[in-house]
Formats: C-alpha cells, sequence, structure tokens
C-alpha cells in the first residue's frame, strides 16, 4: 500500500452525511499517521470539523454563496491543484463534490463519482450498500480502493470549538441547576417521512415534564414552525422545565448542550448523529430511511421502526392518503417509545453523556414485531429478544 504522504477528503455533503464520515478521518490517520489529512468541507457546517483531532487543515467553501455555480467550482478547483494532493478521496456521490476530486489534479483520486466526472478517477466505489451502515459502507469502499487495509475502530467524533463549549456552559447555566435531569428532543428532520408525529411528541414531553425532568428541544432554524405546532399540542407547553433552544445555537453550541443531557429522543436527523458524537443515548424513530443505513452509531442506542409493507420508501413525502397516511410514524405511538426511553434512562442510570465513557460497540439495537407485539429484535449471537407489553397499533 502506497505511503500517502499529502490526502485530500472531500465531503460537501449535509450535518448527518458529515458525521458518518468522521470515522474515517480517523481511520485514515491511523493507517497514515505522519501524512498531512485535509479536509474540504461546507462551511455552514464548519463547527463540526473545525477542531477534528485527525486534521491538518479543514478548508471550507460557501456551496450556496461565493463558491456556489460552475465558476465557484472552478475557482476552488484551482485553488485544490495548488496543494499537489498524491492521495484525493470523495465521500459522497454528487456533482459539485464529484467534480471537484475530478479537477483535483490529485495524483491519485478514489471514491464515489457521478457518471462523466468518473473517467478521472483512478478507483470508482460503488454506491453506499443499502443493508450496510454508512460508515462500514465507506470502510468497504476505501478498502476496495487500496486506501485502507483494515476497517477504523473510532465512532462519531466532534471536537466542540472554544468558544461554543463557552457558550454551551452559559446557557446551561442560565437554564438548569447542577442536579437538573435533562432530555433532549429533535423533531424536525430533512424529510417530512422522517417526522415522527407531532402528537406523540407532545405526549413524550408532557410525560417527562410531570415525572420531573426538563425538557430541552432542539433543532436548527427551518424546526422553528414545527416546534411551535408541537408546543401547541402540549398540555404542559408553559411549564417552567421546557426549554426550547430551536434555532437558537450553532451546531457547536447544540454539541455542548447535547453533552449534559441524559437522554436524547429524536427523529432520523443531523442532530441526531451529533448527539451520538456526544456519547448521548439516543432512541431514534424511522420511517422512509433504512435503519442498516443509517442509525444512531451508538449499541446505547434504540431504532425503532413500524410493522409497515412499505418501509423504508426512501421518498420525501409520503404518497399514501387518509388513514393509510405516513402511517409508518403512526404505528409508533407515544407509550412504546416512553417504555424504551426509559430502558436506556435505567441502563445508564440518569447519568450526563459527558460522564459517559465513548461507545466501543456501534450498532444499534432495533425494536421491531415479533409474534404481534413490539421487541427488541437479536444483535449477534448474543442477541436475545425482549418482549414488550404493547400489541401493534392499529
Amino acid at each position: 500500500m502506497s505511503a500517502y504522504q499529502n490526502i485530500l477528503v472531500i465531503h460537501l455533503m449535509h450535518l448527518g452525511d458529515l458525521m458518518l464520515g468522521t470515522p474515517v478521518l480517523s481511520a485514515l490517520r491511523q493507517q497514515y499517521p505522519a501524512a498531512r489529512i485535509t479536509l474540504l468541507a461546507d462551511k455552514k457546517l464548519a463547527d463540526v470539523v473545525a477542531m477534528n483531532e485527525h486534521l491538518d487543515e479543514c478548508l471550507l467553501i460557501d456551496k450556496k454563496g461565493a463558491d456556489g455555480g460552475i465558476r465557484g467550482i472552478l475557482r476552488c478547483a484551482m485553488r485544490l491543484r495548488k496543494n499537489h494532493y498524491d492521495l484525493v478521496i470523495n465521500l459522497h456521490r454528487n456533482e459539485r463534490s464529484s467534480a471537484l476530486a475530478a479537477l483535483s489534479g490529485g495524483r491519485r483520486i478514489v471514491g464515489y463519482a457521478k457518471p462523466g466526472f468518473s473517467l478521472a478517477f483512478d478507483h470508482v466505489s460503488p454506491s453506499q450498500n443499502q443493508v450496510m451502515h454508512e460508515v462500514h459502507s465507506h470502510y468497504a469502499a476505501l478498502r476496495a480502493a487500496g486506501v485502507l487495509d483494515a476497517d477504523g475502530t473510532a465512532g462519531l467524533e466532534m471536537w466542540i470549538p472554544p468558544a461554543a463549549a463557552e457558550e454551551a456552559e452559559r446557557l446551561w447555566r442560565e437554564h438548569f441547576a447542577p442536579t437538573d435531569k435533562v432530555i433532549a428532543i429533535n423533531i424536525g428532520a430533512s424529510w417530512a417521512t422522517k417526522r415522527w408525529i407531532d402528537a406523540y411528541f407532545a405526549v413524550v414531553a408532557d410525560t417527562y415534564l410531570r415525572r420531573g425532568y426538563h425538557i430541552a428541544v432542539m433543532g436548527g432554524p427551518m424546526d422553528m414552525e414545527m416546534v411551535e405546532e408541537c408546543r401547541a399540542r402540549m398540555e404542559e407547553r408553559e411549564h417552567p422545565h421546557l426549554h426550547i433552544f430551536t434555532g437558537q445555537v450553532s451546531l457547536g453550541v447544540l454539541a455542548g448542550l447535547l453533552s449534559r443531557c441524559i437522554l436524547f429522543i429524536t427523529t432520523d436527523s443531523g442532530p441526531m448523529h451529533v448527539g451520538v458524537a456526544m456519547h448521548v443515548p439516543v432512541i431514534c424513530m424511522f420511517g422512509s430511511s433504512p435503519i442498516p443505513g443509517f442509525y444512531p452509531y451508538d449499541a446505547r442506542s434504540i431504532s425503532v421502526r413500524a410493522p409497515v409493507s412499505c418501509h423504508p420508501c426512501r421518498i420525501h413525502e409520503c404518497p399514501l392518503r387518509g388513514e393509510e397516511h405516513m402511517m409508518c410514524m403512526k404505528r409508533m405511538p407515544p407509550d412504546l417509545i416512553l417504555q424504551y426511553a426509559d430502558q436506556i434512562l435505567r441502563e445508564e442510570g440518569e447519568r450526563p453523556a459527558c460522564e459517559l465513557p465513548a461507545p466501543t460497540d456501534f450498532e444499534t439495537r432495533v425494536v421491531e414485531m415479533a409474534d404481534g407485539h413490539f421487541a427488541l429484535a437479536p444483535r449477534g449471537a448474543a442477541g436475545r429478544v425482549v418482549r414488550s407489553s404493547l400489541p401493534q397499533s392499529r
């Protein structure tokens, strides 16, 4: 295997995709300890990767602004060519990243590529495996390209920028006492088909508020309207233990807040993967996206899916109408999520995430139907099904 000395990794996709690329950076550093490793990423996601300890440099581009369009791509490519990379790795099959890899001038170019641009690649990886987690799909692609000789051993990683860490500490002291038990909730998701039912989130939040917990509602600016719609359904909407951070904090501050929470109840979304990187135990409700490809990468997590024939559809809007509309989410009732959320709280002793050890096992536990009841599915040879008393929701 070549001893690459100057490596560029290109990953210009969204928050969750970028988080799922972080184990590759660790694996590359382990494989090439003396190499200079650079990451090219989206400027708006700087908090996620700017402090990554496996990187020597993080290059950021403004995809929707100054670096947008064909001219922006060409300008960026010219800057990359000046760095004379001997290995360029493209970690997502989209036009912009494929073009930049192809035009980078790298001595060897590998990874995912759109047709046309693939002609400039020395090794083109197949599309991400539909039945393999995206992290392992990346590992497999880089092994096949001769870049890695083994899978990495790290989970999702994110180092919080100092200013964001200070702001998270300030906000925490402003909103919470040292003994408060805080459960984070994330309602939003990039696709409508990834969003759990608002009324269900409202029941879960009300339940934990009445039990004495604090609820921290997370999410970005695009989630603010749906959070308000959900809050309107809550009976405890004015409870003093309800804290809305949606649209008010940066990604770095979000990570800092999540690191102090005891549980994260969330949709399949970018913030979910940030929570995993912060080691907060996660329970995630899956609708249109496949659990095998995108599950929370930590064995403490629990991923829930409903027994509907169209799961996973991988489409953005549910085409079904009437009672069948969004049945993948409707058939995961609040009592089911509360049951397994309570299980995680018992298992981890309601400790803040920052006090939990980093995970060494990354395969999620899956709740699915078995013999007419929801149950934890077996996980490997040592797995066992734990029966649930909840029948299938009608």
